[in-house]
């Protein structure tokens, strides 16, 4: 595969704008995988306000291993962003070969199938992400309450967007087979993880309204 320069290393004002442009990359996965990352991060932000408050103590060894997993969480989905571009490539050269070439449907199977495997990384690891944000609701400080709420809306939507990542490109797989069982598994996660995050945010929504 050639070199696709770090998107991640970019300003953001770089990033956004090249996100905005007709380039094929960044897109719609590399921008779900950078808001799980976001997302993550202000879990980690609930953390470091609750550490060393004497009212958290209880939960202080909970805390920090929330925050080991957050970090390596927020970690992998920044490194998405740019993967989510490695991937695409090979299937962006394939709906370049011509139609009459017989090598052109196992080609493009297999690019199909390499574009999808990172979008439905981030629904993974997004919905992991919820799991922990809503640990962090629980024990964090009441006073980055919000940034859980917020951390959670925000995997929902890497959620969510990552699996029209998904769902375009199994949409166009011969194998049909292949192609429902990464179906089955994305909507598993829909089904399974934005309740959750609904639930957060609802929960979150009751406590910052309480008088």
């Amino acid at each position: 595969m050639v070199f696709i320069m770090q998107f991640i290393d970019k300003p953001m004002t770089e990033f956004v704008s090249e996100l905005s442009s007709k380039a094929a990359v960044p897109g719609g996965g590399g921008a779900s995988a950078l808001v799980g990352a976001v997302g993550m991060a202000l879990g980690s932000m609930v953390g470091n306000l609750t550490l060393g408050k004497k009212k958290f103590a209880d939960v202080e060894d909970d805390i920090k291993a929330l925050m080991e997993k957050a970090d390596a969480l927020q970690t992998e989905l920044l490194r998405l962003v740019d993967e989510d571009a490695v991937v695409f490539e090979p299937l962006s050269k394939a709906y370049g070969i011509p139609k009459d070439d017989p090598t052109r449907e196992a080609v493009m199977e297999d690019a199909l199938k390499l574009a999808t495997s990172v979008p439905l990384d981030i629904m993974r690891l997004s919905a992991r992400a919820i799991e922990l944000l809503d640990e962090f609701a629980q024990k964090g400080s009441r006073l980055a309450l919000s940034d859980a709420a917020v951390g959670a809306a925000f995997n929902r939507a890497a959620i969510q967007g990552a699996s029209f990542n998904v769902f375009i490109n199994t949409k166009y797989m011969t194998n049909r087979d292949y192609a429902k069982s990464v179906e089955a598994e994305a909507d598993a996660i829909l089904a399974k993880y934005c309740p959750i995050a609904d639930d957060i945010l609802k929960n979150v929504t009751t406590a910052l309204r309480q008088s």
